[in-house]
């Protein structure tokens, strides 16, 4: 396996319920990993940042003993740091503390050493130093709406953060189950973003907020473009989530958690689809990728060289990724813990490692 310090090739951060585990490739057809990191701690979010010519890795780890903290790495995983104070950490007027780091999402180009954290409790921080601190966003907090926002089965979870590549001052959230919010004006105001999205667990079901929205793509060539796996239901949004219309069309079924984007053809998407929110089993007990190339009128299923027999591995929320290499690949662990990588856009597939504790969150990228 390559060093640590050694930015070439393909790397591969796969978090676990007992640890995050680091994959390196060459070729993306052999994979050598290293792990745990954190062991016995649940990560469930890690970061690739890689502006400003170095590769930072951000990770969210969950002690039972000790916490949850965020760390970063500048030497691909060969060292780790954490601040002597705590990251993220909610003020002592909100009344509430720190649970779990769901996500980890660095900027753009646009905003250099802008960093974003979700958590649960849900709400959003925001680090200028690329991640070693982080200050919580007042006005999300603060809206009238929170209040109201309920739980999902895993918790109140701000697990998506979008940013806008044309604008830094333009992002989008999620949140189970609160629904999604965005903000023009740099997190100073914030207005749902749920227009045509169901909640069918509610009375009424086209609500305003309150839907449990569960992972939330940007499209490759258009910004505005955006699907959204929400807890029953597919959909995409033209108008940077202003309304949302039904993509899941010829799909075997709507449930499922996550959902990523081709890295560079407009209107590709990848979907794991699961029975129900009451049978939380791949469709069919079939292991299959299901892909759009249209913007989600037609779907078609990818699973050669997966599991062919009855499997039972599910996919969580950010679980499902793509790099950002040409052809893309795409990557995704399960709850059985597996993790399978495709270097051609899902046409073909591999096993790239297995036997680990349940797969949380996968994240690739191209080094080098």
């Amino acid at each position: 396996m390559n060093d640590a310090r050694d930015a070439r090739g393909f790397l591969l951060a796969v978090g676990t319920k007992k640890g995050l585990f680091l994959g390196r490739s060459s070729d993306r057809e052999k994979w050598e990993f290293s792990g745990p990191h954190f062991p016995m701690n649940g990560v469930y979010a890690v970061g690739i940042d890689r502006r400003g010519g170095r590769t930072r890795l951000l990770v969210g780890a969950d002690s039972s003993h000790w916490g949850p903290s965020v760390w970063w790495s500048d030497d691909l995983g060969g060292s780790w740091q954490e601040p002597a104070q705590p990251a993220v950490r909610f003020p002592e007027r909100t009344g509430a503390s720190l649970e779990r780091v769901w996500q980890l999402q660095p900027a753009g180009d646009e905003a250099p050493g802008v960093v974003y954290a979700g958590t649960e409790p849900a709400a959003l921080f925001r680090s200028t130093d690329g991640g070693e601190s982080f200050t919580m966003v007042d006005a999300l907090w603060d809206h009238p709406q929170r209040e109201q926002w309920g739980a999902g089965y895993g918790g109140q979870g701000m697990h998506t953060v979008l940013t806008d590549p044309r604008d830094p001052d333009a992002l989008l959230v999620a949140v189970s189950s609160g629904g999604a919010y965005r903000t023009a004006d740099g997190g100073l105001s914030w207005r749902p973003s749920n227009l045509g999205v169901r909640a069918d667990f509610l009375p009424d079901r086209f609500p305003e907020f309150g839907q449990c929205v569960h992972k939330i793509a940007r499209d490759a060539g258009d910004p505005d473009r955006l699907y959204l796996q929400n807890h029953g239901g597919v959909y995409r949004s033209d108008d940077a989530g202003r309304t949302w219309k039904s993509i899941a069309g010829d799909l075997p079924a709507d449930f499922g958690f996550g959902v990523a984007a081709h890295p560079h053809t407009s209107g590709t998407a990848y979907l794991f689809p699961l029975e129900a929110d009451y049978a939380r089993l791949p469709v069919d007990r079939r292991c299959r990728v299901f892909r759009t190339t249209d913007a989600g009128e037609t779907w078609q299923p990818l699973d050669t060289g997966l599991p062919t027999g009855e499997h039972y591995g599910v996919v969580l929320r950010d679980a499902l990724c793509t790099d950002d290499a040409d052809p893309a690949g795409v990557y995704f662990g399960n709850r059985n813990g597996e993790v399978y990588g495709s270097p051609d856009g899902g046409e073909h597939w591999s096993l790239l490692t297995s036997h680990l504790p349940d797969v949380l969150c996968v994240r690739a990228a191209a080094l080098g």
